[in-house]
């Protein structure tokens, strides 16, 4: 019996979001609010908060993007939330970046 692999979302290493972003063409999204989003980011992000993703998603990116969203650390439960919502509108190449602000800042990595 083949079973799709829904549900199974997918995550990416900090040193792995490094190189994407050195590399590919990847669309990083903090999910958080527009107020902590200003206050700091990853270098490069944009902001989409978790309640308007899906929207403004469908109107940014196409469906062949790979898009890596992150939010605070791995105890925040935004960005694999918005990770699901994206898969589910069908949206193939999402990754939760699960260490979030945190992991990338802890690391010595570039924020804005």
């Amino acid at each position: 019996m083949i079973t799709k692999n829904e549900g199974k979302m997918k995550t990416i290493t900090t040193q792995e979001l490094q190189n994407k972003l050195e590399k590919d063409k990847i669309h990083l999204v903090e999910v958080l609010d527009e107020e902590k989003f200003k206050k700091e980011h990853i270098k490069g992000a944009v902001n989409i908060p978790l309640n308007r993703i899906v929207t403004e998603a469908k109107d940014k990116f196409n469906e062949e993007d790979e898009i890596v969203v992150y939010c605070t650390d791995e105890n925040c439960s935004a960005s694999p939330t918005a990770a699901k919502k994206l898969n589910k509108k069908g949206f193939e190449n999402v990754y939760d970046y699960e260490g979030g602000k945190k992991a990338w800042k802890d690391a010595g990595l570039p924020m804005e």
